[in-house]
Parts: structure tokens; C-alpha cells; sequence
């Protein structure tokens, strides 16, 4: 038996990909495949359900554990709050209680100079990104209170650094940072532990785009100082794991930059 097992986690953006050599190719497929050998029951959104049926059918058969798939979009015209909140009464009306929520879910227009960026480009990082977190985190915390358990958002490098092309991005993932910290805040009164990670993971995404783009690539993607791009599951994944485990509430209110390896800092 796993730490998780018979906890509930929900991972946004957690529709399966995979890289060419058969590993985990998304960040949220990673983190899912971390807690599902925990043995945690797993609620996965995305917008498209086929990655998400393709996440359910893999982990349960490997792993034993029940999932959850529930297609969810949180985008600009949309009735978002409402949303989020029936995925989240999809998952206790499931399984009774929710004890991680890790916000992954994120699209965006990068590669736009800010002059160029349109609003809806704009829009579409600020939902998908901030806002979504913001309104999971809102549905989730009277839940998260009784079980005391955890927040795991994920922000960026692009607002950190500042990344050419990425200005819709950098400001959402700078949201999600700056509510993070004031969440963990809030919320240490009630047992609730709260973190950021800043990730660079190697996935399929980035995989086919160094393949497709390769002096774009080589032009602004660094390789990190460890000598490898994170994995998705067992650094990333497994940092979450970690994160979410009764051993880290100290470290509440960080933001954690995994830069490959799993070297955690703050």
C-alpha cells in the first residue's frame, strides 16, 4: 500500500501523452502516474477526453487505482466558477473527500512578441492559467480544510526570467505564484500546506518541437545545470508526491524551481 491510498487528488491538465521512448510525455500524466503508485484515487480534467480516457484505462489496469475523468475547459465566455465546481462535486460525490489539488492545467500563445499579443491570446493564458486556479482553489478549500491537506500550483521559469515570447504566459504563471503565497497565508490556520513548483520538464510537447524547430529550440531552451531536462514522473511527480506528504507542511509558501534533478529550491 502506497502513502495515498485511499486519498483523492485532483490534477488538472492530466490527459495522457506520452514521448517517444514510452515515458511519460506531459506533466500532469507524470504527476497523475507519481500518485497512482501511491495508490491515490485520481481526478483528471482536461478539454480533450480521449487523452483523458487514455489516462484512466492505463492507470487503472497498471496501478489498481480509480480514476475519474472529467472534461472540464476553463476559457474566457464561459460560466467558469460553475465548472469547476461540478467537477469538484463529481469528485466528492465519488469519493468522499479531497486531499491534494494540484493545479497544472495551462495553455497559451507563446512565442508572440508583447506588442503583437492579441486580447484573446491574453485571455486564453489568463483563464486556462490564473483563473482556473484561482476557482479550484476556491472550490476545493472547505474540502482541503477537513482533510488538511495540500495545494500544489504550477507557475514558471517564462515570469522569473522573463522568457522572449511568453508575455500572456509569464503573467498568468506570476499570478499563480503571487496566489499561491498569499493562500499559504491565509490558510496555514487551517493545516492546508501550499506550494509552487517552477518546472522544466522534458515532454512530448517540447519533444516535438525540438524535432520540428530544431535552431528555435536551440536558441531558447537551455539545458539546466544538472545536465538533463526533469522528468515528468519521477522528479516532477515525485516532487509533488513529496510536497503533498506530512513531512513538508515547513515548507508551506514556497516556490520550488525543478530545473532537472531532484534538487528543490526555494
Amino acid at each position: 500500500m502506497g502513502y495515498f491510498t485511499g486519498k483523492t487528488v485532483i490534477i488538472t491538465g492530466g490527459g495522457r501523452a506520452v514521448l517517444k521512448d514510452g515515458r511519460c510525455g506531459s506533466i500532469g500524466y507524470g504527476i497523475a502516474t507519481a500518485f497512482a503508485k501511491e495508490g491515490a484515487n485520481l481526478v483528471l480534467t482536461g478539454r480533450n477526453m480521449q487523452k483523458l480516457s487514455d489516462a484512466k484505462e492505463e492507470l487503472e489496469r497498471l496501478y489498481g487505482v480509480q480514476v475519474l475523468p472529467v472534461q472540464a475547459d476553463v476559457a474566457a465566455g464561459s460560466d467558469n466558477e460553475a465548472v469547476v465546481r461540478s467537477v469538484v462535486k463529481k469528485a466528492v460525490d465519488t469519493f468522499g473527500e479531497i486531499h491534494v489539488l494540484i493545479n497544472n492545467a495551462q495553455a497559451s500563445a507563446s512565442g508572440v512578441t508583447l506588442a503583437d499579443h492579441t486580447t484573446e491570446q491574453f485571455d486564453l493564458a489568463m483563464y486556462s492559467g490564473l483563473y482556473a486556479t484561482f476557482y479550484y482553489m476556491k472550490a476545493c478549500y472547505p474540502y482541503l480544510a477537513k482533510t488538511k491537506g495540500s495545494v500544489i500550483n504550477f507557475a514558471s521559469g517564462a515570469g522569473l526570467s522573463g522568457n522572449f515570447g511568453q508575455s500572456a504566459y509569464a503573467a498568468a504563471k506570476e499570478g499563480i505564484r503571487g496566489l499561491t503565497r498569499v493562500a499559504a497565508t491565509e490558510w496555514g490556520k487551517d493545516g492546508i500546506n501550499v506550494n509552487v513548483i517552477c518546472p522544466l520538464a522534458w515532454t512530448a510537447q517540447l519533444e516535438g518541437w525540438a524535432s520540428a524547430y530544431p535552431d528555435a529550440f536551440a536558441a531558447n531552451v537551455k539545458m539546466p545545470p544538472m545536465g538533463h531536462f526533469g522528468d515528468a514522473e519521477t522528479e516532477i511527480g515525485r516532487a509533488c508526491v513529496a510536497l503533498a506528504g506530512p513531512d513538508m507542511k515547513y515548507m508551506s509558501g514556497e516556490t520550488l524551481t525543478l530545473e532537472g534533478g531532484l534538487g528543490l529550491r526555494p
